[in-house]
């Protein structure tokens, strides 16, 4: 072990030890079910505000530097586009779903859908947070091996066991209380790298390498495919971020819930603009390495300190510590709460509470399981969970949001056929990371047959009673307008969709804006029937 790898788990003993302490705290706050899912509903703006630029900013963090090293500016993009998915959470969802007092996205399908729909949807969620945990986890262990010769495994091992034994506690309290201690890392670690920056490369340093690599100083470098799907996944994953409205809407009221994600998106500015100039950094003075993640320490070991290099990377470790907590404790929610109720219709909020931190052990546990099994490919856990849950979700989600007409039957059939034609595509395209069947990503494919099936078994339900209320006003006509144009431009540009990966997002957009037609122009013959009434 190294001297920075000395000094790494000095600091990194003496925050887990902290993080455990204020777990205590939490545990006091956290009474009852509602304490211990949602905080009681206690959070003001300054806990939304850490909660979200936790969750939100420590993922993007790592990701931008890893592709800043190897793309050059044009990874900012990454950053932009889970800004975006943030803004639209606070201005279009925050308020409606504090009304409705959500926990869970399959918390939401259970009650619409009924027992069979929350647990299955309660399990498809519950299943995939562990591999978007042990993703971000791998990613600052392969970092972490640099300077203390830890293995990847048993650095994720560490960190499992911690964001479970601080879960345990306090629930949703033990993620606020936790949040703002790694915020604070957070920007410790961006003053440490900003100093690093000025020291070696400095502004000179990168000159020189836009110079080099002209590539690296181009916003487009990294393929306009590429900036595409990142805005694409973001933008359709708004509506089922689980773990972004679990710790929202644990808010006060509605309005602290919207400032606590516009704050936090401001806070993420410097922390995407960091991670860009960081990865630039190690690209000038450590070049030639395959991964990102393991040239930042090694340009910061020749730049700093020993102290110095260990403090930035305890901002990592509270980078991978402030994704993974919501994403356990949110997976452990569904398994816990919404599988729980729905195999015991009869269970007190004690017993959910108890089930919950069963799940919490259980989802540790396959959390180190995931990365024994595949610790070499990081990125690979993130496009499994987007394939299993975001296939499943997606229709039944928005349905029962703006659609009365679907059926249980329709969403419990759709939340099956969309995961299992989304991972049949992954298995048909050998189960690569950036290789897919016919160079179309299988979450696109899970979706489109989640649309189809959802909206197929609705309308041939022969108990289902629906109206045709076509319009040539209103949000369908356009839908469909969008739709053709849409269409038109897959048959024009065929050939370049399809090469550059973009023709499964184009294909999902038309479906999507189709559902948005029938929704739009399908209704429930009741309502149809009083309105004409009221009309006639």
């Amino acid at each position: 072990m190294t001297t920075v790898g000395y000094w790494f788990v000095g600091f990194a003993l003496a925050y887990t030890f902290f993080l455990i302490l204020i777990s205590q705290v939490a545990k006091r706050k956290a009474t009852g079910g509602n304490g211990y899912f949602v905080g009681g509903r206690g959070f003001n703006t300054l806990f939304v505000t850490v909660c979200i630029t936790g969750l939100f900013s420590g993922s993007s963090y790592i990701a931008i530097i890893e592709l800043s090293y190897l793309q050059g500016v044009s990874a900012i993009w990454y950053g932009v586009a889970e800004t975006v998915q943030v803004l639209i959470i606070a201005l279009v969802l925050i308020a409606p779903f504090r009304k409705k007092a959500l926990v869970t996205i399959s918390g939401l399908l259970g009650d619409r859908y009924g027992e069979k729909v929350r647990g299955l949807a309660g399990a498809i969620t519950a299943f995939t947070f562990p591999m978007w945990s042990v993703a971000t986890a791998l990613a600052f262990a392969s970092a972490l091996s640099v300077f203390t010769g830890l293995s990847l495994l048993l650095s994720v091992g560490v960190t499992a066991l911690l964001l479970f034994v601080y879960l345990q506690f306090g629930g949703m309290w033990s993620v606020g209380l936790t949040q703002l201690s790694n915020v604070i890392v957070f920007f410790v670690m961006l003053a440490i790298g900003t100093y690093a920056f000025f020291v070696n490369p400095g502004v000179e340093g990168l000159q020189t390498l836009f110079q080099e690599k002209p590539s690296y100083a181009s916003m487009g470098g990294v393929g306009i495919q590429t900036i595409l799907a990142w805005f694409g996944t973001f933008l359709f994953n708004v509506i089922l971020a689980q773990a972004a409205f679990q710790m929202a809407l644990s808010c006060k009221t509605p309005e602290q819930g919207r400032n606590g994600l516009l704050y936090a998106s401001l806070l993420g500015v410097p922390l995407i603009i960091g991670a860009v100039v960081f990865g630039l950094s190690a690209a000038q003075v450590v070049p030639g390495e395959a991964r990102g993640l393991v040239a930042v320490p090694l340009y910061l070991m020749e730049t700093l300190p020993a102290p110095l290099v260990a403090l930035f990377f305890l901002g990592f470790w509270a980078a991978a510590l402030s994704w993974g907590a919501p994403c356990q404790f949110s997976g452990a929610t569904s398994l816990g709460r919404d599988v729980g109720r729905a195999l015991n219709r009869n269970a007190t909020d004690r017993q959910l509470v108890t089930y919950t931190k069963w799940s919490l052990l259980l989802l540790t546990v396959l959390m180190v399981g995931f990365a024994f099994l595949r610790s070499d490919q990081s990125a690979w856990w993130n496009v499994l969970a987007w394939v299993t849950r975001n296939s499943a979700t997606f229709a039944p989600v928005v349905a029962a949001i703006f659609w009365p007409v679907v059926t249980k039957r329709a969403a419990f059939v759709s939340l099956f056929t969309g995961s299992a034609s989304g991972l049949l595509w992954y298995h048909l395209g050998g189960w690569g990371i950036n290789e897919f069947y016919l160079n179309i990503h299988p979450v696109w494919i899970g979706m489109i047959v989640n649309i189809i099936t959802i909206v197929a078994v609705t309308l041939l339900d022969r108990s289902n009673s629906w109206v045709w209320k076509g319009s040539v006003k209103g949000i369908g006509a356009y839908s469909t307008v969008f739709a053709l144009l849409l269409l038109i431009i897959l048959i024009s540009g065929f050939e370049y969709l399809y090469s550059t990966g973009i023709l499964g997002m184009v294909l999902a957009l038309i479906v999507s804006s189709l559902f948005i037609t029938c929704m739009s122009f399908i209704r429930e013959k009741t309502v149809a029937s009083a309105k004409s009434y009221q009309t006639g």
